[in-house]
């Protein structure tokens, strides 16, 4: 069966563990590769294949390739949990380190990364959250020596981001993708920076109840926009930068803690959140008027870690639970 003729309309893949990161590969030649361990989907088997594994030393809080929709760059992943690693795909069958970014030179011991960005205009930059703190990196693609290309990366800037732990970071595409970025953490607020005035942030919004915010997500298509979600939080607050502090929406109807945010890569209007055992998708065209309901909902066989809407793909969404990955066709 051709994935071009009659397709399925889920895709299943059990790993020998626990599924929590997992991300699309934006490359166009790699229309269904997805980093779990690297595992990658038949076009002509409709099967699910795990081409290669890597060990990776400490469980990764984040997977992330290199974004790069033209493969122009190196095919690179990078990885976060105790360090930042680059990983460069050689080959279907064979990944390899190429460094570990280490901004901490002054003890033995690490504190976990909670997560990282890549920006999309710049993939030279790379931003991940330790502590108060946020690391902008410099990645280099060395000169060609033999057949090989040498990937190193330096400290750029280091800032103290919040008052207390920083839990996510995501570059903004506004004013041409490069220099915006926003964080959130353990103080329960949305912060937003500009890389060439680090001396002043914004606060974008503040949890009532000041419950640390774990995750961030800017819409694909408006950078007005963007996700958040509180610990233990049933819902998933909506901002607009233009109007701070003052939630645009609330997508509240999930049942149990959301896990998950992803936007639509070609929608502005269309956003996906994950909680204990759903994948709901949602239109909030009418905000600010009550987003009161999903438009599609998915039950998946156990609790959802994550959710990504592949960005090369617009139609196909990937979720994973214990220890299986399924891609739906939305």
């Amino acid at each position: 069966m051709s994935l071009h003729g009659k397709r399925k309309e889920i895709y299943k893949y059990e790993a020998p563990w626990t599924v929590y990161a997992m991300n699309w590969s934006v490359r166009p030649d790699k229309r269904f590769r997805l980093a779990v361990q690297l595992v990658g989907l038949e076009e002509e088997s409709s099967e699910f294949v795990c081409r290669n594994t890597f060990d990776h030393p400490y469980p990764t809080t984040k997977i992330m390739w290199i974004p790069d929709t033209k493969g122009v760059y190196p095919d690179l992943l990078a990885t976060s949990g105790d360090y930042l690693r680059i990983w460069r795909q050689v080959s279907d069958t064979e990944t390899r380190l190429e460094c570990l970014l280490n901004n901490n030179k002054n003890s033995d011991f690490c504190a976990p990364l909670t997560s990282f960005d890549w920006n999309e205009v710049d993939p030279n930059l790379l931003t991940s959250s330790i502590d108060t703190t946020c690391t902008i990196w410099g990645l280099e693609t060395g000169q060609v020596l033999g057949r090989v290309n040498l990937v190193s990366g330096h400290v750029k800037t280091q800032l103290i981001a919040h008052d207390k732990e920083v839990y996510d970071i995501a570059f903004s595409r506004a004013g041409g993708g490069r220099d915006m970025f926003a964080s959130v953490g353990a103080d329960g607020s949305v912060r937003m920076f500009d890389l060439r005035h680090l001396e002043h942030s914004t606060i974008i919004y503040e949890d009532p109840q000041h419950h640390p915010l774990l995750r961030l997500c800017w819409n694909k298509q408006d950078p007005n926009y963007l996700a958040t979600m509180a610990m233990d939080g049933m819902e998933v607050v909506i901002l607009d930068v233009r109007v701070p502090c003052t939630p645009v929406a609330r997508l509240n109807n999930h049942r149990a803690c959301v896990n998950g945010i992803a936007w639509a890569p070609h929608s502005s209007c269309h956003i996906c959140t994950a909680d204990d055992h759903q994948a709901l998708i949602w239109d909030i065209q009418q905000m600010p008027r009550a987003i009161e309901d999903p438009i599609l909902a998915y039950t998946a066989e156990g609790e959802i870690n994550n959710v990504q809407w592949a960005s090369t793909q617009p139609d196909w969404i990937a979720i994973c639970y214990n220890n299986c990955l399924e891609i739906l066709r939305v």
